[in-house]
């Protein structure tokens, strides 16, 4: 039973990506403020002295310091999934012992196991007496956790975590052109392989601990590959049109007229609907599409990118001088996935086929998009 328990509890996989589905929202949301600040001119202040910053300075500064506790909100999502509701405290203070050590988003991970551990130890090891039973979930466990795993980081983790990521920042930033194209390949089709699942969610990991540091090209080369492939298939539809090739069902073209603008706005999930009816063919295409912007994006920018990690066409303003490349792998990843998947793809029976005013229909709301 304590071996079970122990799997259960040590199921590092499954505890990440509970902490990564808690922070997608708040990625979302502070990426959408920065990207529109900086994107009229904002910057990130250190603090909002009143009557000495604009609107779009504060914009900036809210999604910025939001940005800034990404390692908190993973510390407290992986010890929350740990330990449950007493593991909330000690996540969150050790996410914040992440933030002052600068152990970054690789310290907010490792510090995030240690709070929940340590959390799930206390309340399955430390015996009370009933009377401080309730005292347990409110002061015992968050108290105890707390000062041992925020020691731990402090004295133990920080400084191979601090050397780990200096050594990963100065290797990727020596990296020549050819590399960053392999590199660049490598993350955009992981990207994209399984829609927004585990893979995408440990490379969007990845990503976020090299922003972190300075480095914004994987991020970036991530979430416009999420970007461009839903509008990917959209431009699917048209090349099998002009080669006289039905690929969708009636169904399919409705989830198009959803999962095209969806994309707009870097949401690759409405698009699941349509790769589930054709798995392989649609990674196929999808991957292919990634692995060209990736490379584009990462060779013709030197693995420079934009300055927050979600948004899609909004990061492009962010990219400053770059932007023309932005939205050049956007528009190589949309031309291959939309060629290769008209190509690729059974056409569909004719129970299946919509009738020739649907298609009509069909092809004016897409082309409108």
């Amino acid at each position: 039973m304590h071996e079970f328990m122990f799997m259960k509890k040590a199921n590092f996989k499954g505890h990440l990506l509970t902490a990564i589905s808690y922070l997608i929202p708040v990625v979302c949301g502070a990426g959408f403020i920065i990207a529109i600040g900086m994107a009229f001119g904002g910057k990130s202040q250190d603090a909002l002295v009143m009557g000495k910053f604009d609107f779009f300075q504060a914009l900036a500064t809210i999604g910025g310091k939001g940005l800034g506790m990404l390692p908190v909100v993973v510390a407290t999502g992986i010890a929350f999934s740990i330990a449950g509701k007493p593991g909330i405290a000690p996540g969150f203070v050790t996410g914040l012992v992440a933030n002052a050590i600068s152990a970054g988003f690789i310290g907010g991970i490792i510090g995030g196991y240690i709070a929940g551990w340590l959390a799930f130890a206390v309340l399955k090891y430390v015996k009370v007496p009933s009377w401080a039973k309730g005292l347990m979930p409110t002061l015992i466990v968050p108290f105890l956790a707390s000062i041992v795993s925020g020691l731990i980081m402090v004295y133990i983790v920080g400084t191979p975590v601090a050397w780990f990521t200096d050594w990963l920042t100065n290797f990727l930033k020596s990296m020549n052109g050819a590399s960053n194209l392999i590199f660049g390949a490598v993350i955009g089709g992981l990207s994209i392989v399984d829609f927004g699942g585990p893979i995408n969610k440990t490379a969007f990991a990845f990503a976020l601990t090299l922003q972190a540091q300075g480095i914004n090209g994987p991020v970036t080369a991530l979430q416009l590959t999420n970007t461009a492939t839903p509008i990917g298939f959209g431009v699917a539809y048209l090349v099998a049109k002009m080669i006289h090739k039905n690929i969708y069902t009636h169904d399919e073209i409705e989830t198009l007229k959803s999962a095209v603008p969806m994309g707009v706005v870097n949401i690759v999930e409405g698009s699941i609907p349509i790769v589930m009816n054709d798995i392989v063919r649609g990674i196929v295409a999808a991957a292919l599409g990634g692995v060209c912007e990736g490379a584009i994006l990462m060779s013709m920018t030197g693995g420079q990118g934009a300055t927050v990690p979600f948004g899609g066409f909004i990061m492009l303003p962010t990219m400053g001088s770059n932007w023309w490349v932005g939205l050049l792998a956007i528009a190589a990843n949309v031309l291959v996935t939309g060629v290769v998947y008209a190509i690729i793809k059974k056409p569909v029976s004719a129970e299946e086929k919509p009738s020739e005013l649907e298609e009509e229909l069909s092809l004016d709301d897409i082309q409108v998009m």
